[in-house]
Parts: structure tokens; C-alpha cells; sequence
């Protein structure tokens, strides 16, 4: 997993409420295994009209937004069903932060899980942020993970809350497999001395 610690970019403007995992990642996407390949269908039935061709009207097709590391949000982001597709549809797509005034819990803790940071903040906070994030390409945010700052493009600064123990996982680049290797030495003393004093295992 990729280090996070500082991401200055695009944010698209998602004012949307209750944007739920189907919205995100359809159904029809998630016979598969793989976390890559799924950006494309991110947001599919939004993004695209129905004879395939790209809906101009949806925030991310628009010139502007192409590039979006960002998105601002409405409430509830990420309700619905817990499929992890959805944050890796996002991140394949190459969105790194979402920022809304709640989450669902499952997306939520998924995002961290796969390298992404989403944040809390007031509604008046995200309103401004939002505001923001409408100026286009040219305006860009930066989110500083290891500070906990949100700044816009006109420097205005919020900061943001993020529990310990998963910023250090953010930063330092670690998902769960990597947190198992922080204690491969552990591991293999206590395989070596389970070898000797358990030899017919």
C-alpha cells in the first residue's frame, strides 16, 4: 500500500446525499477479486448514458474534475451494501480523499484498509470546502494527513480528527498484511522455538 502523508490535487464538488456503495460500484461489477480495473465503472450508472456514452452533466466526466484526487461529499457517504469494491473503485479510479459530514461505518474503516482517507467535518466546514472544490481544475486542495490540515485554494486551513493508529497506518503505508510483517521476527522466533519443542506438529 501506497504511503500517504501529503496529497495537494483536484477535488470534485459531490453534493449528493446518501451516495451508497451501489452508486459508487454496481452490482454487476464485483465478480471480481482484484482491486485494479474497477475505476472505470466507478460511479457507472451515473457516469454513463444508457448507450454507453459518457453523461456530460456528472461531475467527473467534466473537463475539470478528470484528474480528481478529491471528492467533497454529501452526507452519508457510502452507505448501503459493505462491498469493498467500492473503495477500490475509487482508488483505481485515483481518488485518494473523500470528505464528507458522515460515513458509513463499514465504508468507512474500508477506505482505510485500502489506502484512502476519508474525513469528517462540520457541515459549515464542508460547505466551504465545497464551495471550493466548484472553482475547477484550477483551484487545488492539499490535505496534509501528517499535520491533520485541510487547506483550499485560497489557504484557508481546518483541521481534521483521524484515530492514531490508523494515520500511522496511512503514512507509513501499511494494510493489514503489512502490520503482519512488522512482526515477521516475532513470528519466526515462535515458529522456531514451536519447531523444537513441538517437533511431531
Amino acid at each position: 500500500m501506497e504511503k500517504f502523508e501529503k496529497l495537494t490535487g483536484i477535488a470534485a464538488p459531490m453534493p449528493l446525499v446518501n451516495i451508497d456503495t451501489d452508486m459508487i460500484i454496481p452490482k454487476q461489477f464485483l465478480k471480481t477479486i482484484k482491486r485494479s480495473g474497477l475505476g472505470v465503472h466507478a460511479f457507472d450508472e451515473m457516469r454513463y448514458l444508457d448507450d454507453g456514452s459518457e453523461n456530460p452533466e456528472f461531475v467527473l466526466n467534466q473537463p475539470a474534475y478528470r484528474e480528481a484526487s478529491v471528492i467533497v461529499a454529501g452526507d452519508n457517504f457510502g452507505c448501503g451494501s459493505s462491498r469493498e469494491h467500492a473503495p477500490w473503485a475509487l482508488a483505481d479510479f485515483g481518488i485518494k480523499v473523500v470528505i464528507s459530514t458522515s460515513f458509513a461505518d463499514i465504508f468507512y474503516n474500508n477506505c482505510f484498509k485500502n489506502g484512502m482517507l476519508p474525513i469528517v467535518m462540520p457541515q459549515d466546514v464542508v460547505d466551504v470546502l465545497m464551495k471550493d472544490a466548484e472553482k475547477g481544475a484550477n483551484a487545488r486542495m492539499t490535505v496534509d494527513l501528517e499535520n491533520q490540515v485541510v487547506t483550499t485554494s485560497d489557504g484557508e486551513e481546518f483541521a481534521f480528527e483521524v484515530d492514531p493508529f490508523r494515520k500511522h497506518c496511512l503514512v507509513e503505508g501499511l494494510d493489514d498484511i503489512g502490520l503482519t510483517m512488522e512482526k515477521a521476527g516475532a513470528i519466526d522466533s515462535f515458529e522456531a522455538q514451536a519447531a523444537q519443542s513441538r517437533p511431531w506438529v
